[in-house]
């Protein structure tokens, strides 16, 4: 792994950490549904502006059914879910949730046959899950009807980002420019459906207009970018480390902007669930072998 890399690799946990934090800021204004489709709609008009300057010619129709299929499990449902879970849940408990997308991917992959059975990496879910009770504590039995919807958007978000993992395994190689061009074009027709059913809470904001913008042209259309040119260049372990990098940003980001509180049971559970997600997914970048070997 290069220099170049490993920028582009804390660069990415810095903008997907933000992302959850900028959800906090518009969902309660605009509701889950606008707050997706608006930011779909930014990355894809993004996307779409740098294809032209760069004189590219994706044809995106020959690659619909992937497109449709990767927009639904990797965008569309994701956005909306973690929206939702926005509404109630802090920057550095939607961060942490999203961390077991990695546990959910290999579960899915162990249904599927394409991962095999691991007594470490089973306990690493184990481990995540437990996390996730030690995060939430006593809210989940004083506050049940408060915090579980919240808590299984945040981990469906999570689920639906693990199936698509999968299917980017199993379909066709697409290019990364047109996986994540493409991919937006696809997941804003699939939200629209959604906004006669899911309305606006507040009138609109300089501040949340601002968060949407953001979500769609920063966490969305660079950041896919991003994210396909690195499982390009290193692979889909050595990415997988952004996994462990989000939760730290995003904490971050949500106590220096929101002023949200990090206790000592947040930290804890942070701590589990990030090792359960390692242990889970086996992970062993190469850079950190070749980091042993020197």
């Amino acid at each position: 792994m290069t220099s170049a890399d490993v920028f582009r690799l804390v660069l990415l946990s810095a903008i997907w950490g933000g992302s959850f934090m900028l959800m906090r800021i518009a969902s309660p204004v605009f509701g889950p549904a606008i707050v997706a489709e608006g930011r779909l709609i930014s990355a894809a008009i993004f996307l779409f502006i740098l294809a032209r300057l760069l004189k590219r010619s994706d044809q995106l129709l020959s690659h619909w059914r992937y497109l449709l299929t990767m927009g639904f499990f990797g965008s569309a449902l994701p956005f909306i879910l973690i929206g939702t879970a926005a509404l109630s849940l802090s920057t550095a408990q939607l961060s942490v949730l999203n961390a077991t997308a990695s546990i959910w991917a290999y579960l899915i992959g162990l249904m599927l046959g394409d991962e095999t059975f691991s007594l470490r990496r089973f306990l690493g879910f184990a481990l995540g899950i437990s996390g996730v009770g030690v995060m939430f504590g006593d809210a989940l039995f004083v506050q049940t009807n408060a915090i579980a919807i919240p808590l299984l958007c945040a981990l469906g978000g999570a689920f639906s980002y693990g199936i698509a993992t999968n299917y980017t395994r199993r379909a066709k190689k697409v290019e990364p420019f047109v996986n994540a061009h493409g991919s937006m074009w696809a997941a804003s027709l699939l939200v629209v459906p959604s906004l006669f059913f899911i309305p606006a809470k507040a009138p609109a904001t300089v501040e949340a207009i601002s968060a949407v913008i953001l979500l769609g042209i920063i966490c969305s259309g660079v950041a896919y970018l991003l994210y396909f040119r690195l499982l390009r260049d290193i692979g889909a372990p050595s990415t997988l480390t952004v996994t462990f990098l989000i939760p730290l940003f995003g904490t971050l980001w949500g106590a220096l902007f929101l002023g949200e509180a990090i206790g000592p049971q947040t930290v804890m559970g942070m701590s589990i669930i990030l090792l359960g997600t390692g242990l889970s997914t086996g992970l062993r970048p190469s850079w950190f072998k070749r980091f042993k070997r020197d």
